[in-house]
């Protein structure tokens, strides 16, 4: 008997998909865009009202900050652009060393699809911009087309991207971390003013300083901030940009999962405080748990909000605001500058990342993620040419001609424009002449793989059985007696392959059980702790698990390490998007073939009987000759 059906559909939907959530205006992306897109039409706005003057006087108000003789003054708008943004920056820099440490780009052989094309969006569109500007003040503006805005395509994904868009979204945002790495990189290099090599060296050794606090496990973001603030002060009067501090200083601060004797402190913290609840348990409990998780993630958390709903909007209100009038239109109707920007977005993004994703798709099979179609991959490609944060940023760093500067800020918005229609119509045609099916494929969405699933009975048995479990599902626990009765009957006739779905919602240790059995797997026990799982299935505490990888004989030191480094999640979650993806309503699920044939999907009762009878009734059809 499996879950319900609609409950698992609704939890695909929900929780992997984020279409229904954006939809019903529960997605955080989806809302960040909306604030976005609003500051961007109130600036647009504001700036061609009958009061558009105060729009440029306001944004152009000095604001200075002294400390005896000693101050920086700028307007407005540069002290967004300058001090507020170094805050998105410095988020940017938490997420990529996140996800580098952590996230999608730790494992490098999933992350090679997205990182090629990501390289291809950015080097296929400057080539593009530079072909219409070689030359002149138009020329240093070719970093204007190199950054994709994960917000907007993240919230337009919602909108107009597929219904079973999973492993789509994975991959623009894969490829959007990899996008600011090769855009940071860019603004570091070629958008730095002339270098005062004293302040240079303080702003080095606020950084150095940093690292220092992280080599003494300084935990609290407080001693950072203050070091952090004299290294951007620094920075901005070395004349290198000022916001490229807070991406070093991102790059530096640790991250690491939690570590399980910190975790257990926190919680005996805890369980003290409730015991007795007093101001000075209150404190220690809190302490306890910030200890526990790393300043790159408290950070992050605490600061992602505010530039996604407040900096990046005020950012848009201060720099999007063109005058659109006949004469600014005119100029950027006939200005390269202006087809630069739009040829390279639009055109240089879509092309270069859906070329560069099949090329190394042809040259590496198997590269490409299972559920990912190119369809998809040129839609979200398309939608890649909206470029707006990043490209209005490097604009004002590249272009002190304010004609010029209009020009380029009007071929950002319309790249804008002309991306997100061009992503729709994608995404539309896709369906129309390639349209998807209205229910989800039987076929096996991965093909069984030596390399890489867990296979009990010979690699190359003709007859193969595919079970997604969950390790605390009682179905699943019971169904390991079926599946041992039909490898029992078939013998070396059948492989019977383990992939992991964890149903968090029912299951609060299934998905710790699944990562403990691929730390069992890297110590070669992984059958054995799959047995001892299922034997258990109703004490999968940690300190459970832990006792039966001690009772296997497993390097214990290794097994925590393994654990809490995550080197294994990454394998589950594959499994995880792989079961919804494929929309399966629940655990277990048996996928049933035969040699030469793709394993399709059991609908039918699991007991051994039934499979058997499948299995064979299988076997016979293969054996029939094909009628001519």
């Amino acid at each position: 008997m499996t879950e319900s059906i609609t409950a698992h559909r609704t939890r695909f939907r929900g929780l992997v998909d984020k279409i229904a959530d954006a939809r019903r205006g529960d997605s955080s992306e989806t809302v960040a865009a909306a604030f976005l897109l609003v500051a961007t039409v109130v600036a647009l706005i504001w700036a061609n009202s009958p009061w558009g003057e105060t729009y440029q006087s306001f944004w152009h108000t000095p604001l200075s900050i002294t400390l005896g003789d000693q101050g920086i003054e700028l307007d407005l708008q540069h002290w967004v652009n300058d001090g507020l943004m170094a805050l998105f920056f410095f988020v940017v820099g938490l997420e990529v060393k996140r996800e580098f440490a952590m996230g999608e780009l730790r494992d490098r052989s999933r992350a090679a699809v997205p990182i090629v094309a990501a390289i291809a969006g950015l080097a296929l569109p400057a080539a593009l911009f530079l072909l219409l500007n070689p030359t002149g003040p138009e020329a240093a503006a070719w970093g204007v087309v190199i950054s994709t805005d994960t917000a907007f395509v993240v919230g337009l994904l919602a909108v107009v991207g597929p219904a079973r868009a999973v492993r789509l979204r994975i991959f623009l945002l894969t490829l959007a971390v990899a996008d600011d790495v090769g855009a940071l990189a860019i603004i570091a290099v070629f958008y730095t003013d002339e270098l005062r090599i004293g302040p240079l060296l303080v702003s080095v050794a606020g950084l150095a300083l940093i690292a220092s606090l992280r080599g003494l496990r300084v935990w609290r973001g407080a001693g950072y901030g203050l070091v952090s603030v004299v290294t951007w002060v620094a920075m901005y009067e070395s004349g290198v940009h000022p916001t490229l501090a807070g991406v070093m200083i991102a790059l530096i601060l640790p991250v690491y999962p939690p570590r399980r004797r910190e975790v257990e402190h926190a919680a005996a913290l805890t369980r003290a405080f409730r015991q007795s609840p007093n101001p000075e348990y209150a404190r220690a409990a809190r302490l306890g748990l910030e200890r526990a998780v790393s300043v790159n993630e408290r950070l992050m958390r605490l600061h992602q909000p505010y530039t996604a709903f407040i900096i990046v909007p005020i950012f848009a209100l201060a720099n999007a605001g063109v005058v659109l009038s006949s004469e600014t239109l005119r100029a950027a109707a006939t200005s390269s500058l202006t087809w630069g920007i739009v040829v390279g977005l639009v055109l240089g993004k879509f092309v270069g990342i859906t070329t560069a994703s099949a090329v190394f798709a042809k040259l590496r099979p198997g590269s490409m993620t299972p559920g990912l179609t190119f369809p998809q991959i040129a839609g979200g490609a398309a939608l890649s040419g909206v470029g707006f944060t990043i490209s209005l940023f490097i604009v004002d760093l590249a272009l002190d001609d304010p004609a010029l500067a209009d020009q380029a800020r009007v071929g950002v918005l319309s790249a804008s424009v002309i991306a997100a229609l061009l992503g729709w119509l994608v995404f539309s045609l896709g369906n129309r002449f390639a349209p998807p099916p209205a229910e989800p494929s039987l076929d096996l969405l991965r093909r069984v793989s030596p390399k890489r699933d867990h296979i009990r009975g010979p690699v190359g048995a003709p007859l193969t059985i595919v079970e997604y479990g969950d390790f605390e599902c009682p179905f699943c626990s019971k169904a390991t007696g079926s599946t041992r009765e039909v490898r029992e009957h078939f013998g070396d006739q059948v492989r019977y392959i383990f992939r992991h779905y964890p149903l968090d919602d029912y299951h609060p240790h299934a998905r710790y059980a699944s990562e403990a059995s691929e730390a069992a797997a890297a110590q070669g026990k992984f059958w054995e702790m799959h047995d001892m799982l299922f034997l258990h299935s109703d004490a999968l505490e940690r300190d459970d698990i832990d006792r039966y990888a001690a009772d296997l004989g497993l390097d214990m030191d290794r097994f925590e390490d393994d654990l809490r480094t995550g080197d294994f999640v990454t394998r589950v979650e594959d499994d995880e998007l792989d079961a919804l993806t494929s929309e399966l309503p629940g655990t277990p699920t048996f996928y049933l073939g035969v040699e030469g044939r793709v394993p399709q999907r059991h609908s039918g009762p699991h007991d051994a009987a039934t499979i058997i009878r499948e299995l064979e009734a299988m076997r016979a059809a293969a054996r029939r000759p094909v009628a001519d």
